[in-house]
């Protein structure tokens, strides 16, 4: 295989499903300021969707949309549409990012998760297949169907142990239900049709660009309005963050060198109770925008989620070992970027807020 630097300046077709959401419209943004690749991105433009920081890339890099980048407005759900989509892009390599991600959401309204993230997997595996299997010579060689999925699949850990690619599936709510049912599909197909794909689990992702309804955001917008911090039950639910950068890192390590078949664990190594996150993130905008009392009197207890998973942590050595990659940004550096970056685009935010905010 051709190095990464190789790889990176090659002319590629790259279909990423979801490439309108948070962790895809970064790793669109990585592959157009540092690839050569030409981008599909295949996205049903849901209520999450936002297409804002992509079409800034884009300026910015005085690239026209149709040598680099197309949007295909496609919803997983109608095979007919995925099947047209996966031949008019001609892809060398598919990205799927594409998920319902909103565990209260899911617990409201279920049918859509499993639609979307089941009935979506399965119709682009099948399309991808049936593209797959009329390929030929090198670009059947080098072709790879990367799954991103999440750790919430694997349940909720205890006070020790972390998560790794050995863990045993345990979901406790509709949305890990169906992503656990989407890894499962992609390693069925990979199994029984010789589809060569790779999955990779990550740990909390936050950063620049995240939906505002998730809870790094909440915590942030809601401080900069003045208004109450919301978090479930005692606050002491751990989760183990990794900024967003990282992981798009991550993803193309895996994309090039990861071995078809193989799941890689991907983790921040910053594990925080949610306390912990709500009064780091108060103490930072106590600093950066003073007020007459912290922001940390903001925050309220709530009735805790159903089925609220106690702690996530990833251990991340396999990736490490075999790709050489780990986490760059602590979470200190990370989160007063991500704040930071809050503040300046307090209006895009806002525009987005849900008209009921909760935690995610």
């Amino acid at each position: 295989m051709n190095s990464f630097e190789e790889f990176k300046t090659s002319r590629r077709n790259i279909l990423i499903t979801g490439g309108a959401g948070f962790i895809g419209g970064a790793v669109i943004r990585r592959l157009l300021k540092n690839t050569n690749f030409k981008i599909f991105n295949l996205d049903k433009i849901g209520y999450a969707s936002d297409l804002t920081s992509i079409e800034k890339t884009l300026l910015e890099l005085d690239t026209k949309n149709e040598d680099r980048y197309k949007l295909l407005n496609v919803d997983l759900s109608n095979f007919s549409d995925t099947s047209n989509a996966l031949n008019f892009s001609n892809p060398d390599l598919i990205m799927h990012l594409a998920a319902e991600s909103h565990v209260d959401r899911s617990i409201q309204g279920p049918l859509t998760f499993i639609q979307s993230n089941i009935l979506g997997t399965f119709n682009l595996l099948e399309a991808t297949r049936n593209y797959y299997e009329k390929l030929n010579g090198s670009k059947k060689e080098s072709f790879k169907f990367h799954h991103i999925s999440t750790d919430e699949v694997f349940g909720s850990l205890g006070i020790n142990g972390k998560f790794s690619e050995s863990s045993q599936y345990d979901p406790r709510s509709p949305y890990s239900a169906s992503k656990a049912s989407s890894d499962h599909l992609v390693s069925s197909w990979f199994h029984t049709y010789g589809l060569p794909a790779v999955i990779t689990n990550c740990s909390n992702n936050y950063g620049p660009w995240q939906f505002p309804e998730k809870f790094i955001p909440v915590i942030i917008m809601n401080a900069l309005a003045d208004e109450e911090i919301p978090i479930y039950g005692d606050g002491l639910n751990i989760r183990d963050w990794l900024f967003v950068e990282d992981h798009v890192t991550g993803l193309l390590k895996v994309l090039h060198d990861g071995r078809i078949g193989q799941k890689y664990c991907i983790g921040g190594n910053s594990e925080k109770t949610n306390n912990e996150v709500a009064n780091i993130i108060c103490e930072i905008l106590d600093n950066l925008i003073p007020r007459k009392k912290s922001y940390k009197t903001l925050i309220i207890e709530v009735n805790d989620r159903k089925g609220h998973d106690r702690r996530y942590a990833i251990n991340a050595k396999k990736i490490k070992k075999e790709l050489g990659w780990e986490p760059s940004i602590d979470f200190k550096d990370g989160i007063n970027k991500t704040i930071k970056w809050y503040i300046k685009n307090y209006d895009w935010a806002y525009k987005l807020i849900p008209k009921k905010n909760q935690i995610s």
